[in-house]
């Protein structure tokens, strides 16, 4: 939780590592007691395996293979989503710090 980051050995067996961030952009970490969860499901689009999983209570479920052309549509999709993300996050920091400012001068 430290680096905000979750680590694993990709589970088809190629021995690549892999790590997913943890953010609300990016992928979310739980862990009820008895096993971790990591949402969403996890490509390996970068790797020459191409793996796609789900980690559900400790478990791997593996899911269908994606061609080319569905990996590259999910790639855009997923930089969108972010772009979206911090750009709704930076006006909201910006607001927040204009309001800051605003009632810090009423006392002036």
């Amino acid at each position: 939780m430290k680096y905000k980051t979750a680590g694993h050995k990709c589970p088809c067996g190629c021995g690549n590592l892999v790590f997913t961030p943890l953010s609300p952009a990016d992928w979310q970490l739980s862990y009820d007691g008895y096993g971790v969860t990591l949402t969403p499901s996890i490509g390996n689009w970068n790797y020459d395996c191409k793996s796609h999983y789900w980690i559900v209570n400790n478990k791997v479920r593996y899911a269908s293979r994606w061609n080319d052309f569905e990996i590259d549509m999910v790639k855009k999709k997923e930089l969108r989503d972010k772009k979206q993300y911090f750009k709704k996050r930076r006006k909201r920091n910006f607001r927040n710090w204009i309001y800051k400012i605003l009632s810090l001068s009423c006392f002036v």
